[in-house]
């Protein structure tokens, strides 16, 4: 995706080396602003403790909430911004053999212990305590966590060639943008069947069904940011509340009121 109109770019702090096999960093990224692409030589775990994150790869966009973390492998190019502003952990966390988590980048569901864990964390960081065997001991736990983690299929597939990205963009600044994929086939110089053809081969979804995990994420973003569901179901382009409310009950289960409270 591209971020760089109207964001601000961060400079991405490093480190040299873990010092041991999981290490904390606390952040905030204040609205708007964004972490640019960029790797790290570890695998990164990033948990939001409040706001939204928005994590990209080159083809898929994740959405972070709070009791949810993506699990971002060693050296994979990614971005990490914040539409509204987050505070939000990471776990740099060493290749260790059979340490038994996923090659790419996925969205897991955090555990009430696995929080825990990650408070205690930054308790001893605040602390400034040197008890590495109780350290030792907390990373243990941790990492006897992390593979245990539900998987949650909640990212959007974003597509490569220019053509559809523009397509994609435009939806992201506009999700309630009707238009199907005759009229985008048409401005853009295709035909609305290669058009269709080439974004399902590319993203795994039709453009349908795409739009709407687009306004689905964007409700999440938007409920993290405190607008309030009405505002959200107009911009969305739902012809009311209830409509709305009625698509996010069926995507996540809850109602964007009980969404917001979790």
């Amino acid at each position: 995706m591209d971020f760089e109109a109207g964001w601000t770019s961060v400079e991405v702090p490093e480190m040299d080396a873990l010092p041991r096999p999981v290490v904390l960093r606390s952040q905030s990224l204040p609205a708007r602003h964004i972490f640019p692409f960029h790797s790290h030589r570890w695998n990164q775990f990033v948990y939001a403790t409040s706001g939204t994150l928005v994590v990209t790869v080159e083809d898929s966009w994740h959405v972070i909430t709070p009791e949810q973390a993506i699990w971002v492998p060693t050296g994979l190019l990614h971005t990490t911004g914040a539409l509204h502003g987050a505070d939000f952990r990471n776990l740099y966390v060493a290749d260790l053999p059979g340490l038994g988590m996923p090659s790419r980048c996925t969205a897991l569901a955090v555990t009430p212990l696995l929080r825990a864990l990650i408070v205690e964390l930054v308790d001893i960081s605040r602390q400034g305590t040197e008890d590495e065997a109780y350290i030792g001991q907390v990373n243990g736990l941790i990492l006897a966590q992390l593979p245990r983690l539900a998987v949650l299929d909640f990212h959007l597939p974003w597509p490569r060639s220019a053509m559809l990205r523009k397509v994609c963009e435009t939806l992201y600044g506009s999700p309630a943008d009707p238009r199907g994929a005759e009229e985008w086939g048409a401005e853009l110089g295709a035909s609305g069947r290669t058009l269709a053809r080439r974004f399902e081969k590319e993203t795994g979804l039709g453009l349908r069904e795409w739009r709407q995990r687009l306004r689905l994420f964007r409700a999440i973003e938007w409920l993290g940011g405190g607008r309030s569901v009405t505002d959200i179901a107009l911009e969305l382009g739902y012809a009311s509340p209830s409509a709305f409310a009625y698509m996010f009950r069926q995507e996540t289960g809850f109602t964007p009121t009980e969404w917001r409270a979790r």
